[in-house]
C-alpha cells in the first residue's frame, strides 16, 4: 500500500504500526505449516503475541496521552521478544529454517529499533523538548 507523505493523523500512518504488521503477516505464513498438535500451543501463542505487538501501538497511540503511550509501546515490545523467543522454539522443533528465523530476526530488530525511536520521540514531546521530525521521522515514507 502506497503512503503519501502527510502527518500523522492515525496510528496507521506510524511506521513502526506498519512494521508490526508485516511481522505478523510473516508469522501467520510461517506457523501455517506447524504440525497439528501445535494448533492451539506454539502456532496460537505465536499468532496472538505477533498480533499483540500492532495492537498495542494501537492502542497507545489512541489514548492521547505521551505516559500511556509509552506503557503500550513498551508492552509492543515486550511481545516482540516473546515472538523472537517462541520461533527460536520453533526453530528447535523444526518447524522452521535457520533462514527463515534469521528472515524474522531482522524485521523484529527492525520494529525494536523503531520502538525505541518513537518512545523516545513520546518522551521528548511529552517534556517539551524540541523534536526534529527530520531526525526523528515516523510518519509515512
Amino acid at each position: 500500500m502506497e503512503y503519501k507523505k502527510r502527518e500523522v493523523g492515525s496510528f496507521e500512518d506510524l511506521e513502526v504500526w506498519r512494521q508490526a504488521r508485516k511481522i505478523h503477516r510473516i508469522i501467520s505464513e510461517m506457523t501455517k505449516k506447524f504440525p497439528k498438535i501445535e494448533q492451539y500451543r506454539l502456532e496460537d501463542q505465536l499468532i496472538r503475541s505477533s498480533r499483540s505487538i500492532a495492537r498495542n501501538i494501537a492502542e497507545g497511540y489512541g489514548r492521547y496521552h505521551y505516559q500511556e503511550n509509552i506503557h503500550f509501546c513498551r508492552i509492543s515490545r515486550g511481545s516482540l521478544s516473546e515472538v523472537l523467543n517462541d520461533s527460536i522454539t520453533a526453530l528447535d522443533e523444526n518447524y522452521i529454517t535457520q533462514d527463515e528465523l534469521d528472515k524474522l530476526r531482522r524485521e523484529i530488530e527492525i520494529n525494536n529499533r523503531l520502538l525505541n525511536g518513537y518512545i523516545n520521540y513520546l518522551r521528548k514531546a511529552k517534556t517539551g523538548d524540541q523534536v526534529k521530525e527530520e531526525r526523528v521521522n515516523y510518519g509515512p515514507r
